[in-house]
Order: C-alpha cells, then sequence, then structure tokens
C-alpha cells in the first residue's frame, strides 16, 4: 500500500511559486519521494494524492517529456508514479490514475455521481423496439448474450440472468473511475464515466460516456480518430478507429471497427470487423465481416458471415413498427447488392445472391445457395460443399483470431462439419427425398418454405450432403481408432463404444460454440434453480462444454452409424469398419477433387480478362502468372492435393490394421 504524507511548507511554498493554487493545501498528500520541481500551473481541489515524478517518456518523433503536472486542474484525483499529465481545458475529477500514464491535450476527464461504466446497459438487439434486451458487462459471452437474447420462452431463466448481471453491475458502480497503468491518452475530447484499463490508446477520440475500455498488458485496446462512444463496452485487443459512432454497443475481443463505421443496439463479438457501412439492433457473432460504405446490417443474427458491398436487410413491413429480425446461421455470405425481407432464416454456410422477399427458412439445407430470379428464391442445396471459397473460409478463421488475451470470453468452434451442420444435412436429405417422393422424380420445379428447387438441383444436393456425411462418420470412426492395434472384433466394439452418454439427440449453434442442447438445457435449469448463480460460473460451463466437445461428438457419430449405414455399432466387425473407410475415402477424396476443379476456374482464360492490357494472349498469360501465380504451385491448391494424399493414406492404414484383426 502506498504511504502518503502531507506536503512540507517548504513545498507549498515553491508549488505556489510555480504558479500551482490549491483549495485546501491540507487535503493534498503526497508519496515519501515526491518532488516539487515537474509540478507547474496546477490547481487542486478535494482530496488528491500525487507519486514521484522521476520517469521520462520519450515521444514518437524522438522527443522526450518528463512526467509531472503542468496546466490541469484535479479535483479528488490520485496519480500514480511517473505520470506525465498536461494541457487539460477543463479538468480532471474523481479519478484514480495508475502509474506510467500520459495524459496531454484533454478537454475533460470525470466521473459524475455514481457510475457503473457501461455495465448492465440494456442493448435493444434483434428487435428495436424491445423484448429481446441482452444486459453488457465485461465478463460478457457470445454463449450468454445468444441465450439472453433469444430464450424469451423461457422467463424464469430472463429474470435470472437480469439478477446475474444487476449484481455484477452494482458490484463494480463507483463514483471514482480508474484509469490504469501505461495508459496514453491523447487529443481527446470528453471523458466522461468511463473505465480504462491497463496499456491502453486513446488518441484523437471526440467523445466517450459511460463505458468500460477493458484493455491489459497482453491485449491493449486502442482507440483512434474521431470516435465516438456512447454507453459501451470495449474487451481486450479491440481497435475502434476513424471516426467510428457507437451507442448502445458492446465490443468484443479483437475486434475491429473503423473507417466511419457506425452502431446503435448491436453486439459485436470476438474477431468481428466493421468498416464505412452501418448496424443497427444486429447480433454479431464472432468473425462477422462487413467492410462497405453501402452495406446496411439491421436486426439480423450472424456469425463467421462476410457481407457483400450493398447487402441490405429490412427488418420493417410498415404495419407495427420495425419488429422482425432474421437469422444467417454460421457461415452464410451475401453478395453484392443482395437483400433479405426479415423474417428470413438461411442455413449455414450458404450463399445469398439477389432480392429475397418470401421469408424463406433454409436451416434444414445448410451449404446452399440462394439466387433470386424474377422475385422468385431459388435454392440449389448443399452445392457450397464443393466451393473453394467455403474450404478457404474453414482455413482462414482459425489464423484469422487476432485476440492475445489469455482469458477468453468467446468459446469458438471452427469445424466446418459437425454434429451441429451434419444433423441439418440429415435432415436435408430426408426432406430432398420426400420432396421427390410427394411430387414425382419427373417434376422440373420442387416448392419449398417460398423457394423452388430445380429437379437437377434436388438430385446434386441428395448426393452432396450422402458424400458429407459419409465424410463426417468416416472422420469420427477413423479418429475413435487411430493408433491402436487390435485383435478381435470385440476389441473394436469396446473402443467404439462411446465415453460418455452426452452428446445423443439435438444439437445447437449458440453463437460460436457447439453444443449438445441437452448441455445448454441443464445449464439453464442449474441457472434457473440458483445452483449457478454469477457469470464466472456461466463462462467456466460454457469451456467445459467446448473442451469435451469431441468426447460429446464421438456419441452422436455413434449413434449416427446404425442410422446411416444399417448396421449395429456393438455388433460391428473390422469388416464393417473397412466398409465405411472405403466409403469415406471415396467421399473425402471425392470432395477434395471438387474442390480442386472449383479452384481450377480461378485460373482458367476468362479468368485472365483484364490482364495483358495491351497485348497478346500469351502476354496476357504471362501477366496473369506473374501477378496470381500458376495454378499447381498456388498454395491453396498444392494443399488441397496433399490433403488428397493425407485422407488416402489415413485410410490405407486402417484398412490395413483392419485387415490384421484376427489373422
Amino acid at each position: 500500500m502506498e504511504q502518503y504524507r502531507k506536503l512540507t511548507e517548504d513545498e507549498i511554498l515553491r508549488l505556489k511559486e510555480q504558479s500551482c493554487l490549491a483549495d485546501d493545501w491540507e487535503k493534498i498528500r503526497v508519496s515519501e519521494d515526491f518532488s516539487t520541481e515537474f509540478v507547474y500551473h496546477t490547481r487542486f481541489s478535494g482530496e488528491v494524492k500525487l507519486g514521484t515524478f522521476q520517469a521520462e517518456f520519450t515521444l514518437p518523433g524522438g522527443i522526450r517529456k518528463h512526467s509531472g503536472l503542468r496546466y490541469v486542474t484535479l479535483h479528488n484525483v490520485t496519480v500514480g508514479d511517473n505520470c506525465c499529465i498536461e494541457n487539460i481545458q477543463n479538468y480532471i475529477a474523481n479519478y484514480e490514475i495508475g502509474h506510467d500514464t500520459f495524459i496531454e491535450n484533454v478537454d475533460i476527464i470525470l466521473v459524475d455521481e455514481v457510475s457503473k461504466f457501461g455495465n448492465g446497459v440494456e442493448v435493444s438487439v434483434l428487435n428495436e423496439t424491445g423484448g429481446r434486451e441482452v444486459l453488457i458487462n465485461d465478463k460478457l459471452s457470445a454463449h450468454l448474450a445468444y441465450i439472453m437474447a433469444l430464450y424469451r420462452h423461457r422467463p424464469e431463466l430472463i429474470a435470472r440472468l437480469k439478477e446475474i448481471a444487476d449484481y455484477y453491475s452494482s458490484k463494480h458502480a463507483s463514483a471514482v473511475g480508474t484509469i490504469g497503468n501505461h495508459v496514453t491518452i491523447l487529443n481527446t475530447g470528453s471523458v466522461k464515466n468511463v473505465r480504462i484499463g491497463d496499456y491502453a490508446h486513446i488518441s484523437g477520440a471526440c467523445r466517450l460516456s459511460n463505458g468500460s475500455i477493458n484493455s491489459n498488458e497482453t491485449a491493449p485496446v486502442q482507440v483512434g480518430d474521431g470516435v465516438i462512444c456512447d454507453d459501451f463496452i470495449l474487451s481486450s485487443g479491440s481497435h475502434v478507429d476513424d471516426g467510428t459512432m457507437l451507442t448502445r454497443c458492446f465490443v468484443g475481443q479483437a475486434c475491429k471497427l473503423g473507417h466511419n463505421y457506425s452502431a446503435s443496439d448491436s453486439l459485436f463479438f470476438s474477431n468481428c470487423q466493421g468498416e464505412n457501412g452501418e448496424a443497427c439492433a444486429i447480433f454479431a457473432g464472432p468473425f462477422t465481416v462487413t467492410h462497405h460504405k453501402s452495406t446496411l446490417l439491421i436486426a439480423g443474427m450472424f456469425s463467421f458471415m462476410n457481407a457483400g458491398s450493398g447487402s441490405n436487410q429490412s427488418n420493417h413491413m410498415y404495419k407495427l413498427g420495425p419488429i422482425h429480425q432474421g437469422t444467417l446461421e454460421r457461415g452464410a455470405k451475401t453478395t453484392s447488392d443482395s437483400y433479405i425481407l426479415w423474417p428470413a432464416r438461411v442455413g449455414a454456410f450458404s450463399l445469398v445472391m439477389g432480392r429475397h422477399v418470401n421469408h424463406s427458412d433454409t436451416s434444414n439445407l445448410p451449404f446452399s445457395y440462394l439466387i433470386e430470379q424474377n422475385n422468385t428464391t431459388y435454392l440449389v442445396p448443399g452445392v457450397n460443399l464443393r466451393s473453394v471459397g467455403t474450404i478457404r473460409d474453414a482455413q482462414k478463421w482459425p489464423k484469422r483470431d487476432g485476440r492475445k488475451d489469455p482469458n477468453k470470453l468467446d468459446f469458438i468452434n471452427y469445424n466446418l462439419l459437425s454434429p451441429y451442420t451434419v444433423q441439418k444435412m440429415f435432415k436435408g436429405r430426408e426432406t430432398l427425398l420426400n420432396l421427390r417422393h410427394a411430387s414425382g422424380e419427373l417434376s422440373d420445379i420442387y416448392s419449398y418454405h417460398s423457394a423452388k428447387i430445380r429437379n437437377s438441383s434436388l438430385v446434386n444436393g441428395i448426393r452432396f450432403y450422402e458424400i458429407a456425411i459419409h465424410k463426417f462418420l468416416g472422420n469420427s470412426v477413423i479418429k475413435r481408432l487411430e493408433g491402436i492395434d487390435f485383435r478381435n472384433d470385440d476389441e473394436i466394439r469396446a473402443r467404439l463404444c462411446p465415453d460418455t452418454s452426452i452428446g445423443s439427440g439435438e444439437w445447437v449453434d449458440i453463437s460460436g460454440l457447439i453444443a449438445p442442447k441437452s448441455e445448454v438445457d441443464a445449464l439453464i435449469a442449474n441457472i434457473e434453480s440458483k445452483t449457478v448463480n454469477k457469470l464466472r460460473e456461466i463462462n467456466a460451463e460454457f469451456e467445459r462444454m467446448h473442451r469435451n466437445y469431441y468426447t460429446y461428438e464421438w456419441t452422436w457419430a455413434y449413434e449416427k452409424l446404425k442410422e446411416f449405414y444399417g448396421v449395429l455399432p456393438e455388433e460391428m466387425t473390422a469388416a464393417d469398419i473397412i466398409r465405411i473407410v472405403e466409403k469415406w475415402k471415396e467421399a473425402a477424396i471425392g470432395l477434395d477433387r471438387m474442390v480442386y476443379e472449383d479452384a481450377k476456374k480461378e485460373f482458367s482464360l476468362a479468368s485472365m480478362t483484364g490482364f495483358g492490357a495491351d497485348g497478346s494472349r500469351l502476354e496476357k498469360e504471362m501477366d496473369f502468372e506473374q501477378v496470381r501465380g500458376d495454378f499447381e504451385s498456388n498454395p491453396f491448391v498444392t494443399a488441397v492435393l496433399k490433403h488428397i494424399e493425407m485422407k488416402n493414406a489415413l485410410g490405407d492404414e486402417l484398412i490395413e490394421r483392419m485387415k490384421r484383426v484376427g489373422s
């Protein structure tokens, strides 16, 4: 604990000589080694505590400034060791400032009455008129926000979650704000009721009001020029820059918002990026990306999403107000000038092209294209499974996780094929088979949920889903049996038997976390019964689900073996395993071949249009190769070929082991 003493008569005299004033010199306390040498033109009011001023700051360009106080008014402020505070136009009031902090050219920094610093702010997400409010706080995860926004059919749960959030907010309420250690605040306007963590860098911001900047040494937060934030929380590692305007928003870890982006009543979770455009009442799950000036995201739920330029949605039918909402499940994309009239739901990893006004629900037909022709939505099921873009996306997300903070708020599952998406493929395949049976195999067009499916698309959709199911179940079996030499079929069956009963039944994607619905329901029951009653405990439960994902996944896959292959797992033999692995090899390598062919289109002569501007075909090809490289040496293409080779070897190795069983 820092020991403080009163100023000596000599020190007071010297401070007065250096143009310092105090309402009451008796209320000023200083550290033992305090020196008056670097305190000029300072006015003290209320209780003030000062550390030592011994260090220097080296600024960009090489200029050096000694720590100290110059041209500043302090009211009820504690200043840590080696801070430099100068040119404060108005004053700093009711703050504790850490050590080695640099504050210069700021209008005003104050806490006015008791503040919760953005904790407990109600964000009217998805429905602007209210009804799905999420109470934001420092520890908010995408998964908890998902439950708070969407599980309104459990009023007891919502009441308990509000209690838990209110308890946390009240516990962190204070009439004194904090500015951490090694913080920089430069050329900034008004900072009012804001708590600022260690190593934050704020430069050129216009106004920050009622919020928390949860910066730390491992993941500093940056707030840049022209930023205006009201009723907000910025999580560790986030960057908010270049004229961004936020009102009632939560910004998750490693998010980047800039280039005049504006958002109100919105939640942005880990690794989201927003530039140029506009958001209103959106739930942006992990890796939601929008870069274009003409793009408006409104009243939608997204994750792993990329919005094309001019993407737009409507939540208003000009009857009862802006009350409609929609969902683009994980990995969905919109092309340029796409439009969706909410309510609508788009299945996982689907691509939306054109203008869609028919409120379709394609959640059980993932990996599809939604194409608009003459105001009609045409659905092409499963086709995105063979797209090179889908595979590239799945590879890039883990690499683009910019979170440096060891304490992760969101638990993100990156798997393209999981019980969540594969269960939908089972349902999708069944739906397509039923459609064909009901309307006849020779129908040109099939109708499904306000959308049309062409005959060829339906046939291909069934085939794509079957290939993906083979691939997923085969992957699971190979993983389960890897590295073990079995002597007989009984040993194989014993190994195949799941480690837990958890994982059977339906699975959910709660904004990035893929888990069995039974586990989410159990957590909800524990919250309702007050067994779990802290934010920390809720987040620990999400972490446990995430950590045990592969154990639960195998339970689900084990049950599906009978449904898909028509063989009871408890009666499975080495011969059955060989049959499954052969199917898996065919599916996995077949899918890779499709992706390879799709990638090849990017290197066709048509793709070379615009290259070799003033030359012959040969020059066009040479120019293309210099800029884009040749097909065979493209890193993605070589990775696909390597993947085919690896899958072949993996399948062959298990088949060889199975052939040795009982011999």
